[in-house]
């Protein structure tokens, strides 16, 4: 018979070998982290290298949970706009294209909403000494707060051409002075707006690739 210690020393073995082939980890122990990679998030705008590097910048993770994205109904919603002529009056409000937060948690979020606008100009001599402008479709600026993109879309052959604003609304409390946040945010205004301008098939929209070039500092 073995002694009480031999028995307990068995008892561990088996407990270690079994620990080491369970959970579904793949083997090595490390679990998939939770949340969804860039790429993932939105319909994939923030897919290329440039997009995916100011998402983790902005919120400072790499990886994240939607926040009542409503990305078909924004989509929907253009499409209804460049459908049927709208009188001038008409101002139409912007669609949540994507919400996002990290999956690690904590007080960031990031907004993206789309929407038809009026005719321009779209940065008022009042706001132009606060903001840095872009070159990117129509017009696009950004402050550490926010950042804008507009382009001009026709969807259809039967569709007339309208404007979408797209807007990236960053964390509250970022200094005004971050000028590396402001082409965070113009960069993924810029991305949703290619990807919104790609699932109408709009053409000859000037929106750049990757991270737009600074027209006034």
């Amino acid at each position: 018979m073995r002694s009480a210690p031999a028995r307990i020393g068995a008892a561990i073995a088996v407990a270690v070998v079994l620990t080491g082939c369970g959970g579904g980890d793949g083997g090595d122990g490390a679990k998939e982290p939770e949340g969804l990679r860039a790429a993932e998030v939105c319909g994939g705008f923030a897919k290329d290298a440039d997009a995916t590097a100011a998402l983790k910048a902005v919120l400072g993770g790499a990886r994240f949970e939607d926040d009542l994205s409503k990305h078909d109904r924004a989509l929907a919603r253009l499409r209804d706009d460049a459908a049927a002529p709208w009188a001038d009056s008409y101002r139409p409000q912007p669609v949540k294209y994507c919400g996002l937060r990290p999956a690690e948690g904590g007080q960031k979020d990031l907004k993206v909403e789309v929407g038809a606008v009026g005719k321009g100009p779209y940065l008022g001599p009042e706001l132009a000494e606060s903001v840095t402008s872009y070159a990117s479709g129509l017009e696009a600026f950004s402050s550490a707060g926010i950042g804008r993109v507009y382009f001009s879309c026709r969807p259809e052959a039967t569709a007339h051409t309208i404007v979408v604003g797209t807007t990236a609304w960053g964390p509250a409390g970022v200094p005004d002075t971050d000028l590396d946040q402001r082409t965070r945010l113009v960069t993924l205004a810029n991305a949703a707006a290619r990807d919104v301008a790609a699932e109408l098939g709009c053409t000859d929209t000037g929106l750049v690739e990757g991270v737009p070039a600074k027209t006034r500092p």
